[in-house]
């Protein structure tokens, strides 16, 4: 296994961006056989929460262990605090460096698999919701999707007035990331929006897997999302356990996510969908 960790200039965010990349280039099967020699790998990009950075899952997480297990790659970008959307204010791109431009330099960089269905997008906190966001609007880029303790916080965005923001940061943080309260719910940047687009024009929405905390404050967050894509017969898997807002729960949930990520990547019944 290779850890690497780079930096490379991003036209999308207008500045030097720092990565780090997990290439399980020694993975072995049960059998003691590699399960991809050189590559292509099967690739997730994985992304962190709010106040986080790229080093993260590394530190705090078992992804290096799990990854190795089953002859994933994995990419881990900084997102900042941007809630990985573009940015209207600053310019910056953060969705399209996520869904379009990390994907296309890591590839030209490593042996990373080209196939929309061994390209998988994950995350926590707000990496969750940038994940669920990602895949679902650059749909034709990644196949199957992971969210854990997802900070679908779109809801209860809109109805923010000026100078009331909330314990996390003031409104004009959340104008700056999100755009117009008022015109929230109707944009593509809320997850449940962007569902029902894809579904009504019969579109393709990638796998989706939601895990949460029963403890976690984020847990009706994630309950309502749940409940709306059953109301609408839409497969995923749904996973909970007892846990907060912290690595015990993600480190509880990442294997499991990573077990239906490669199930469904060998055709196999994921569990939950």
């Amino acid at each position: 296994m290779a850890i690497l960790t780079g930096q490379y200039y991003s036209l999308a965010r207008k500045r030097q961006v720092p990565f780090s990349v997990i290439l399980p280039m020694d993975a072995m099967d049960e059998r003691g056989k590699p399960l991809y020699a050189d590559g292509p790998f099967p690739t997730l990009y994985l992304l962190h929460g709010y106040s986080g950075n790229f080093m993260d899952w590394l530190y705090d997480s078992t992804i290096a262990r799990e990854a190795m297990k089953r002859g994933m790659a994995v990419v881990m970008p900084s997102g900042d605090n941007s809630f990985y959307l573009n940015n209207e204010f600053t310019g910056e791109a953060y969705a399209d460096f996520i869904g379009e431009e990390l994907v296309s330099v890591t590839r030209k960089l490593f042996p990373l698999s080209r196939k929309r269905e061994e390209t998988f997008i994950g995350g926590l906190s707000m990496g969750g919701f940038g994940a669920l966001r990602s895949g679902l609007y650059f749909n034709h880029v990644f196949g199957a999707v992971f969210a854990l303790s997802s900070a679908l916080i779109t809801d209860e965005v809109a109805q923010m007035q000026p100078g009331k923001g909330n314990a996390v940061a003031p409104y004009e943080y959340y104008v700056n990331t999100f755009g117009d309260p008022k015109k929230l719910l109707q944009s593509d940047k809320a997850p449940k929006t962007l569902i029902q687009k894809r579904l009504d024009a019969g579109e393709d929405v990638p796998r989706l897997f939601l895990a949460c905390g029963t403890e976690d404050f984020l847990y009706p967050n994630n309950v309502d999302l749940h409940e709306f894509l059953m109301k609408r017969k839409v497969p995923h898997a749904w996973v909970t356990h007892p846990g907060v807002h912290n690595f015990d729960f993600w480190n509880y949930a990442l294997p499991i996510a990573l077990d239906w990520l490669v199930a469904g990547m060998k055709g196999e019944a994921a569990s939950g969908e």
